[in-house]
């Protein structure tokens, strides 16, 4: 029951759909036919073709087909070029037949490295050029230059004309007040629910009251009022079926041998193609159910659709935004509102062309500009402006060159401010650079882009150059995947010539293979053999402080580090000793940005003290040599917290009777009975808290003593100064370590 009310609901909403779509694209196809230079029967059988053959073949289902007002200039040059019409439609089927190529190549890819800012912009240009064209038809302008023409001339000089004519007050009454009421019904049926969420469409509504009220003027009002026949939709009417195929054209195969016919089947093919996968981008965007329309397939019918026209004398098809735009706020659900389209346009064309003869321009042109309101609505603009300069200027240099020159010139123009933006951008941020400041000297980290193409080589070399001399300098390739060869070149002359002669040394790091300059990857690092004895515990407790500042900003520059290649054991390498407690979510070598050779780590659950423990410190300590040990405990400690609940009145004796763990929950228990206000109750989360970090403090402290209490080794090393103990704790809400000033008993 539900499958076949969801049919019957598309099926309503196709075809009602269907018809707001032909009466919007009847005057359109002849429009565009008109300013084409091309015979009008030509526009309406594009539209007859973009419907039926188009609309079976695409997997679109929302995309309509036919005459695009984008190709009027193309088409327009083309013919005055090839030298006649014929021509002109060989053209179109060869064009096609190069778009069938395409789609079954699978070409239709390119759309998405179409920026959305150019697809926007488009929108917005369409919609803008969609209110100026319709103005002089919505007063019904005398000045016009065709009857149902809603394409300008190329460069949009007969709009602009149009345009400053109207300053002329040149209308009609009766025009005007159609058009007004239009634009009025179709703003409140959009506003008021229930006829928002009808199953008729306002644009519908909005014909049948134009024809009834021109219809109602013509029979009762003076001639001041009634619709003259040049503003009323003009479709051919036919007195015998034999003048149909009088008017048909067909191409001419004996021009098969000539190049011009060639180059223009390649400019339709290409200009077609670009505006139908915009196009289709766009549309998809439009559409409330965020179908995706299949890109190839899309060229493949609409390569087959423009072999089709031209073999019977039509103009070239794309997917057409005005049309797709009509269907989606119409309701179409499906495609099949794009294929009864074309069957109404074939029907009424052949049938009743007289009725649709009664249609008001005034009434399709108000449809017409409110669609355009919504592709340019002031919503977008604001969305756009608030994305940044990197969208908006793109999207509104667009939107600006359509109205101002042509669609094909809007986008490309629109698509070369975009590819200025992102090649400025490369220019701008090819590498990041970090200043490590370590005992052996300062190390300049130049970390290459994903990318690094020869618009970076101005800004690398100049980082380069900025290395001071007798310096260190790392440059970090991890991250990169494609570097161009004039910035190998550039690396190569600074590492062999550069470089020696500035006494500055040099390691590439993460280059693969193809891309090592050199050959071979050298090392520098600060915590080498030779540099590690240099290092006392004050050096080491400020490395790891600027480490954690490191951490905090999110630039970790060396805890990603592999081993170092000369294969040495961490050990050798390990130039820090830390005792942290086990649930610290975070390591160690991340807080401190370390390599994991860096530091001897051990790890106990709430850095408690037993022989054990002492063992692998004095291991760190002593036989690797660390200058410092550092007691890092934590805020939100669990064996502290475990501690503390089992100091709270009334609990049961048997809670928590686990024998090792006891273990540690009463040595971290005489911490909490030195703290001062332990003693009271925990009874909400901030005390709960606030105990947990006093009595963390206290246990790392206690840590401190209990060490040098037990290591005899460890205390006389601090006593004579080549060890330090420090204690610490780690915030974990804040990633800040906290070092622990308090006065350690020293044995």
């Amino acid at each position: 029951m539900y499958e076949t009310a969801t049919l019957g609901y598309r099926l309503r909403r196709d075809m009602t759909a269907s018809l707001v779509i032909f009466l919007a694209a009847l005057p359109l196809c002849l429009g565009i036919a008109l300013a084409s230079n091309a015979p009008l029967i030509s526009g309406l059988i594009s539209g007859i073709i973009g419907g039926i053959v188009v609309g079976s073949l695409s997997h679109s289902q929302t995309s309509v087909s036919g005459p695009a007002a984008g190709l009027t200039a193309v088409v327009a040059t083309q013919i005055a070029l090839l030298g006649s019409f014929e021509a002109f439609l060989l053209a179109v089927a060869l064009g096609g037949l190069l778009q069938v190529i395409a789609g079954l190549c699978r070409a239709g890819f390119i759309s998405m490295f179409i920026p959305s800012g150019v697809v926007k912009g488009m929108l917005t240009g369409i919609g803008l050029l969609l209110i100026l064209k319709q103005l002089p038809y919505l007063i019904g302008h005398d000045g016009l230059q065709t009857n149902g023409s809603l394409s300008a001339a190329p460069q949009n000089l007969g709009l602009y004309q149009s345009l400053v004519s109207l300053s002329d007050l040149d209308w009609h009454a009766g025009a005007t007040v159609i058009g007004l009421l239009s634009v009025l019904q179709l703003i409140l049926w959009d506003r008021i629910p229930v006829l928002k969420r009808s199953a008729i469409p306002g644009p519908l509504i909005s014909v049948v009251l134009g024809v009834a009220i021109s219809q109602l003027w013509f029979s009762g009002l003076g001639a001041a009022w009634r619709i003259p026949n040049p503003q009323l939709v003009q479709v051919p009417v036919f007195n015998n079926p034999a003048e149909y195929g009088a008017i048909l054209v067909f191409p001419d195969f004996s021009l098969l041998t000539d190049s011009k016919v060639y180059i223009a089947a390649l400019t339709i093919a290409i200009v077609a193609s670009l505006e139908t996968l915009l196009n289709l981008e766009a549309v998809d965007r439009l559409d409330p159910q965020q179908r995706h329309s299949p890109r190839s397939r899309e060229l493949f019918a609409q390569g087959v659709g423009n072999i089709t026209a031209g073999l019977t004398g039509g103009l070239p098809v794309t997917s057409v935004i005005v049309r797709s735009s009509l269907n989606i706020n119409s309701g179409g659900q499906t495609k099949l509102s794009a294929i009864l389209n074309g069957g109404l346009l074939l029907g009424c064309f052949l049938l009743i062309p007289q009725v649709l003869n009664l249609i008001p321009l005034a009434c399709l042109a108000g449809i017409l500009l409110v669609t355009g309101y919504k592709l340019a609505s002031p919503a977008l603009i604001r969305q756009m402006y608030q994305a940044g300069r990197y969208q908006f200027i793109p999207y509104s240099c667009t939107a600006c060159f359509i109205v101002v020159t042509d669609i094909l010139t809007g986008i490309l123009l629109g698509l070369a401010t975009s590819i200025s933006f992102i090649l400025y951008s490369n220019m701008r941020c090819p590498l990041h650079r970090v200043l490590e400041k370590h005992v052996g000297g300062d190390v300049l980290r130049i970390e290459l882009a994903n990318q690094v193409s020869f618009f970076n080589r101005a800004a690398i070399e100049r980082a380069l150059l900025e290395v001071p001399r007798d310096g260190f300098v790392v440059i970090d390739g991890r991250k990169t995947d494609f570097i161009d060869p004039d910035v190998l070149s550039l690396l190569r002359d600074f590492q062999n010539i550069t470089a020696p002669a500035r006494g500055i040394r040099v390691s590439l790091q993460g280059f693969r293979e193809r891309y090592d300059p050199a050959g071979e990857i050298q090392t520098i690092d600060y915590s080498q053999t030779e540099l590690r004895g240099q290092l006392t515990p004050d050096d080491v407790l400020r490395l790891l402080l600027e480490g954690n500042q490191r951490f905090r900003a999110g630039v970790l520059t060396r805890g990603e580090s592999q081993q170092n290649s000369a294969g040495e054991p961490y050990a050798q390498n390990s130039f820090v000793t830390i005792l942290s407690c086990i649930d610290c979510y975070m390591p160690v070598e991340s807080i401190f940005d370390l390599r994991p050779d860096n530091v001897c780590s051990v790890q106990v659950a709430g850095n408690v003290i037993d022989t054990e423990v002492v063992n692998n410190l004095e291991y760190g300590c002593i036989l690797s040599g660390t200058p410092l040990l550092l007691v890092l405990g934590h805020t939100r400690c669990g064996a502290i917290r475990a501690s503390l609940e089992q100091q709270q009145p009334g609990l049961p004796e048997d809670r928590g009777n686990h024998q090792h763990l006891n273990q540690v929950v009463n040595l971290i228990s005489e911490s909490i009975q030195e703290e001062t206000d332990s003693k009271a109750p925990v009874d909400s989360p901030e005390q709960n808290s606030l105990s947990t970090t006093q009595v963390s403090h206290r246990n790392v402290l206690r840590a401190v003593a209990a060490i040098l209490a037990s290591s005899d080794q460890i205390r006389e090393r601090v006593q004579a100064g080549s060890l330090g103990v420090v204690g610490a704790v780690y915030h974990d809400d804040t990633g800040v370590v906290e070092l622990l000033k308090e006065e350690l008993p020293q044995g």
